[in-house]
């Protein structure tokens, strides 16, 4: 993704518009074959080799996603290490040391690493049709010529498409979807889903607000236009609605106006380079919020990683949050 929709969406966002749904067409071969392994991605474009991959690389939260599945990949690109040398937030459960990383942020790709892995495959998001998320445009030739692409989708489409579409891949790839460990986390993740319907029923008319802080700006995401944040919209929680920029995504706000939008709960977006909330200490205008003040801002994970066994959890702490929310704006 270019300039600066990249460092925007990073920044504040991830999301949806209209549904893509996924069918059996969007399916692949190669689950348990010896034979040659296809995967028909979210840009219509069908990815082929000649025997299903193992050398694979992919976009962190896609290989973590992938790796809940049981399936390992060779090298990853995003956010993956932190300045600690901890995993990020967005790596999951992936063991860092036992992948070649091959960019740590955006615009970082090493060609030469990517390379030398002699990748089957390369597998990443998508936020606009056919801009591979955290693929650098300048040398995003050079890398696709290396290998078979896979792109899905984490923009324009309810969170449960996103799930199916890396549980479809994961199938290809060899994950046996109908081990218990995986039925269970659908279950889970569907148990999760009908308690958080139940509390935006019983508890109407909570104002959630979903925030990412940077040291000039705070910015407001448009909920529809995040995988998450839309299927919650779908069970019932009420967000606040910005007025977004021409990307569509969200607003951008000057400290002095952060409080432009009432809110009961502030979703604050987690991810490593945005402020968290113990960062804002001199932000006066932040401490004044309502929701702050009620002591109603937890965090968010803007970019999920979509397995059921990760996202079950994070539709469970939102049912709990609002279960107990208090309206205070």
């Amino acid at each position: 993704m270019g300039g600066a929709i990249g460092a925007g969406v990073a920044l504040a966002a991830c999301g949806g518009g209209g549904d893509k749904k996924s069918g059996a067409a969007d399916g692949g071969t190669g689950a348990g074959e010896s034979g040659p392994w296809s995967f028909k991605d979210d840009r219509g474009k069908t990815a082929e080799t000649k025997s299903t991959p193992k050398n694979i690389v992919a976009y962190t939260g896609t290989a973590a996603a992938l790796f809940d599945y049981g399936i390992q990949v060779k090298g990853v690109f995003g956010p993956t290490k932190t300045k600690d040398g901890k995993p990020d937030v967005q790596a999951g459960d992936l063991d860092i040391s036992k992948v070649e990383i091959i960019g740590n942020v955006y615009g970082e790709f090493s060609v030469e690493k990517y390379a030398a892995l002699a990748p089957d495959v390369l597998i990443t998001d998508m936020w606009q049709k056919d801009v591979l998320w955290y693929v650098p445009d300048n040398s995003k030739d050079k890398i696709l010529k290396l290998a078979p692409s896979v792109a899905l989708w984490a923009a324009d489409q309810s969170m449960t498409t996103a799930l199916q579409r890396r549980a479809d891949l994961a199938k290809s790839l060899g994950a046996d979807l109908n081990a218990k460990k995986f039925t269970d986390a659908k279950a889970a993740f569907e148990k999760a889903s009908a308690r958080l319907r139940a509390a935006a029923k019983a508890n109407p008319g909570i104002r959630v607000l979903l925030g990412s802080a940077s040291p000039d700006l705070f910015y407001v995401s448009e909920a529809k236009r995040s995988c998450d944040t839309r299927y919650f919209q779908e069970l019932g929680v009420e967000f606040v609605t910005p007025k977004v920029d021409s990307q569509g995504f969200f607003e951008s706000l000057s400290w002095e106006n952060v409080g432009k939008y009432p809110a009961d709960v502030i979703l604050m977006d987690n991810r490593t380079g945005t402020l968290q909330p113990a960062d804002l200490g001199n932000k006066p205008t932040w401490g004044q919020l309502p929701a702050v003040k009620a002591h109603q801002v937890v965090p968010r994970l803007t970019e999920p990683i979509y397995s059921y066994a990760r996202v079950a959890p994070i539709v469970d702490a939102l049912a709990e949050t609002i279960e107990k929310a208090r309206k205070v704006a």
